[in-house]
């Protein structure tokens, strides 16, 4: 393996779950502050890292609309929700002595930046730690959608999903214990087999934009610097 990172700029997808640990709800300060190390670790290579954070752990938005909650509402409280996470993430991270930002793209002027395309990459090139909250700003898009859509924007070389599991599989290992793993797939593989990667919007828009997915287990220490480094963990989503 290269000692070279295999990529300059990268996105690292973190789900809110991660941050939830093994508590019911909530931030997990443990965990937190490990996927904290672990970013600061990736950082100091001279990667230029951004960051989407999910909600799960605090709010659902399309959960909350099965149970009648008015989507676009549900929507947006699900934005606002990521917004804790991501300045629990930027807290931790500028504890380790890594500089960060966070981009948001609601306004919350009190607590961080709005999300503007060109600061967000004069951030990155000037080796901060860019985390992108509130997802799209918009109901109806995903977190995975805000990932597929901002690596595009800030022309990330490769998305990093960190997930519970330690790639994709043909059907829940948790459920199904002989479930296969994918070591390689195309985008249109993905959509066509409706393999639970990311939702097909921010798939589709991946493929268009050439843009690679790994999916790793980010619960396994080292892995998030590993993916950066090109070691063959998790699986690959590539072009075709």
């Amino acid at each position: 393996m290269s000692e070279e990172p295999a990529f300059k700029r990268a996105l690292l997808k973190l789900s809110g779950e991660a941050f939830q640990g093994g508590l019911e709800f909530g931030i997990d300060l443990t965990m937190l502050n490990r996927f904290a190390s672990e970013i600061a670790e990736v950082a100091a290579t001279g990667v230029e890292l951004a960051v989407v954070v999910g909600a799960g752990n605090i709010f659902r938005g399309v959960n909350a609309s099965k149970q009648g909650l008015d989507r676009v509402a549900a929507d947006y409280m699900g934005m606002l929700a990521t917004i804790l996470n991501c300045v629990a993430l930027q807290d931790a991270l500028e504890k380790t002595g890594t500089p960060t930002r966070v981009l948001s793209a609601i306004e919350v002027p009190q607590i961080c930046e709005p999300y503007i395309r060109r600061r967000a990459m004069r951030h990155l090139e000037k080796g901060r730690v860019v985390i992108f909250a509130a997802g799209t700003g918009n109901p109806y898009f995903s977190t995975d959608m805000a990932a597929a859509l901002r690596a595009a924007e800030i022309g990330a070389e490769v998305i990093l999903k960190a997930t519970k599991v330690d790639g994709v599989y043909d059907s829940d290992p948790v459920t199904n214990p002989g479930a296969v793993k994918y070591e390689r797939l195309t985008h249109m593989e993905v959509l066509r087999n409706n393999l639970r990667v990311m939702d097909a919007t921010a798939i589709s828009l991946c493929m268009d934009e050439d843009l690679p997915v790994i999916v790793f287990n980010l619960l396994e220490t080292g892995n998030v610097k590993k993916a950066i480094m090109g070691e063959n963990i998790g699986t690959r989503v590539v072009v075709e």
